[in-house]
């Protein structure tokens, strides 16, 4: 996919900014349509599919919440909200319903674009083609669990484990590297194309959301332990107590 080629909708109700983040990602060389109605969002994002949505958080029909939630199964496509508040909880919220990444309001325009650029760059690298998935499998196998990156499937104990786009990315990005502690600034690097800004939780909300998908205890975690002032480690020789974990609960 060409850079030029990228579509991207902004669902935002008021109208000079939007206007103003249309005028200036489009001198950046990305096509931008605005969408001002909550109640008629949904609708365009699933007819249109574009290639991101930019989806402020509170809207006049239909809060932002509402329609990522609307549309998460029928939109593979990276969802990027905004607030104009910085409560955690909205973000958490935010990142429950499915969104990619989260914005809080004012946002510098060169660093809107930064995350568009960084969303879209994975989205993009997710497209694996059916002939590439059948040359280059790419399985790994801990115990009960199993991660396939050429499917972007996971399973445990044979039954599919139902994860968002992105937190497939960071749950294979932590298989991969089993028995390594992988830094938040890794993590951001790695997923995200620039680094950790030392405020941002989404990594923490999706981790804690993954545990328990992939068998872990949520509450007393040993399959991904949280190091702490270090990171995150995926301790693959733990994967052998999911099986155990599972029928206590």
């Amino acid at each position: 996919m060409e850079q030029e080629s990228w579509k991207v909708l902004i669902v935002e109700d008021d109208q000079r900014l939007a206007e103003l983040t249309r005028d200036y990602l489009q001198s950046n060389g990305l096509r931008v349509t605005i969408e001002g109605d909550g109640a008629l969002a949904a609708a365009r994002i699933i007819d249109e599919q574009p290639d991101l949505v930019i989806l402020d958080l509170m809207l006049p029909g239909e809060d932002g919440l509402s329609i990522c939630r609307k549309v998460r199964d029928r939109y593979e496509g990276p969802i990027l909200m905004l607030t104009a508040r910085t409560d955690d909880t909205d973000q958490i919220q935010g990142l429950d319903m499915g969104a990619d990444d989260f914005v809080c309001k004012p946002v510098h325009p060169r660093v809107l674009l930064a995350r568009i650029h960084a969303l879209l760059r994975r989205s993009e690298a997710a497209e694996v083609s059916a002939q590439e998935v059948a040359e280059n499998p790419r399985r790994l196998v801990f115990g009960p669990l199993v991660v396939d990156n050429a499917l972007r499937e996971a399973w445990l104990q044979d039954s599919s484990i139902e994860l968002t786009s992105a937190e497939f990315d960071l749950l294979w990005l932590l298989v991969a590297n089993a028995g390594r502690i992988l830094s938040r600034e890794e993590i951001f690097t790695a997923l995200r194309g620039f680094g950790y800004d030392g405020q941002d939780r989404s990594i923490d909300v999706r981790i804690s959301r993954i545990r328990p998908k992939i068998g872990d205890d949520p509450i007393h975690p040993r399959l991904i332990k949280t190091i702490r002032s270090k990171g995150y480690l995926f301790v693959p020789e733990a994967a052998q107590d999911v099986t155990c974990y599972l029928l206590n609960n």
